[in-house]
């Protein structure tokens, strides 16, 4: 089914509702509407931290301690 199908019939399906009723999907369909923005939005901030040079460094920092420094080691 199309998206412009599926816009039909729910605005037939909302016609035949009570205003009260009605008002219950349009506030479910803008909760859906906010969830699927706020998600696209992290998406895109989590790929701009992923390509960027910021922490790149962090890359490079050597190994201060290794396992031979540890006094005490727990299984």
């Amino acid at each position: 089914m199309t998206q412009s199908a599926i816009i039909e019939n729910t605005i037939a399906t909302l016609s035949k509702l009570p205003a009260e009723k009605a008002k219950v999907v349009s506030d479910f369909a803008d909760f859906v509407l906010k969830k699927y923005e706020e998600s696209v939005l992290q998406e895109g901030i989590t790929k701009i931290v992923s390509e960027s040079e910021a922490f790149a460094f962090l890359e490079d920092e050597e190994d201060i301690y290794s396992v031979e420094d540890l006094k005490v080691r727990f299984k």
